[in-house]
């Protein structure tokens, strides 16, 4: 039996309405705590939000990969490095675009390097999600998943005992973690670091890298587990009959994440929960959560039947998420081309003209303009699948 999951377009939409929910604020001043990002340790609801789309990307593998594995290794590799150079390419692009800036009342060019500690950024959301895709699509290709999933625990492992060893005295803080002195300012150098938290530190770095690969991996398995545990069902067997395999494959689900999740909390205790440096424990704990949520959201969209207006509404962004959110991204910079001397652009007006009075705290009205922005975003996603327009990437 045949299923084409509509949960997995939803919890795919889902997450990337999400992350331009959260990108997105009328003011970065003036954001709800829920829609920031853990300090350090910890976890936030925005804090799931890139490992769910990482493990999204492991779900849609599980479709492509058996076709690729038929197909041979020249296809595999065509495809794969391409996809891979395309993505980080954008990621890259989008660091340096609109490659001017005003500097005075001039436009000026964003030079590659402009000094030992200013320069474009590498890495990124779209870069890690490329290299994760590499990594993981060569592990679930040449390697039995058995194999596959003792390399994951192991490289799970491998990165807690690299943190100890890189220092044994402080090994999970900002200022002594391993990954920023021994590698990425090695590899990447200062210059084309992110200094969002004050100092050259990369949450998307390459050291960081290493886990999140696996968060792939886990949701590749995830999903082989969805696509085969359905397909035993006898021809025109109710979804809604006990044996029907989809309620064995959700108990299969519910059981996992709750594991998962009580492996990451146990974890947590000894390595933190951190998405900035993205723990083993981080990647243990959030793959838990999205396995759960998506478990959820087959029993309601697959087997009730009760899509509804978000999983409806989500569902679109699901077509298209890699472009979208790629959008989401290039507009505002595009309008910061054209702002006035009050910092006003074509893609702030409607925040510090209107939405900046809306009444009450001031975390209100920056909100409404990311809820605006996602409305926007939507309507585009709508056209585009009206029209069966979908941009592969």
């Amino acid at each position: 039996m045949k299923i084409r999951y509509r949960s997995l377009d939803v919890f795919r939409g889902a997450t990337v309405c999400l992350m331009i929910l959260v990108n997105n604020p009328g003011s970065w001043a003036h954001i709800y705590g829920p829609l920031e990002h853990a300090p350090w340790h910890g976890l936030t609801p925005t804090d799931l939000v890139f490992p769910f789309f990482l493990f999204a990307v492991g779900n849609a593998m599980s479709f492509v990969i058996p076709r690729l594995q038929q197909a041979g290794p020249p296809l595999f590799w065509k495809k794969v490095v391409k996809r891979t150079l395309m993505i980080f390419g954008i990621g890259l692009f989008l660091n340096w675009y609109p490659f001017v800036r005003w500097h005075e009342g001039t436009l000026e060019f964003i030079r590659w390097t402009t000094g030992p500690e200013r320069g474009v950024r590498i890495f990124g959301v779209l870069q890690r999600i490329a290299v994760c895709y590499f990594f993981a699509s060569v592990i679930v290709y040449y390697l039995k998943p058995r194999t596959a999933a003792l390399l994951s625990v192991i490289l799970l492992l491998a990165y807690w005992a690299i943190c100890l060893i890189g220092n044994p005295a402080d090994p999970y803080s900002l200022a002594g973690w391993f990954g920023t002195e021994n590698i990425d300012k090695v590899i990447l150098h200062t210059a084309h670091m992110y200094k969002g938290e004050g100092v050259a530190f990369d949450p998307e770095g390459i050291a960081s890298t290493l886990p999140a690969i696996v968060q792939v991996v886990f949701g590749y398995f995830v999903g082989t587990y969805i696509r085969s545990s359905s397909s035993g069902a006898p021809e025109g067997l109710d979804k809604n009959n006990p044996a029907n395999p989809m309620f064995k494959m959700l108990t299969g689900l519910f059981v996992a994440g709750v594991a998962l999740l009580l492996t990451g909390f146990c974890w947590d205790m000894v390595f933190p929960i951190n998405k900035k440096i993205w723990t083993s424990s981080y990647t243990i704990y959030t793959t838990g959560l999205a396995v759960i949520t998506i478990a959820t959201m087959i029993y309601f969209i697959e087997i009730k039947g009760k899509t509804g207006f978000l999983g409806n509404f989500f569902e679109v962004f699901g077509k298209n998420p890699l472009f979208i959110f790629a959008l989401s991204a290039f507009l505002p910079k595009t309008a910061a081309l054209f702002k006035t001397e009050g910092g006003i652009t074509p893609w702030n007006w409607l925040y510090r003209k209107v939405l900046i009075h809306t009444p009450g705290v001031k975390e209100n009205g920056s909100l409404l303009y990311a809820l605006c922005v996602i409305i926007f975003m939507w309507a585009i996603c709508y056209w585009l699948d009206k029209k069966k327009i979908y941009i592969k990437v």
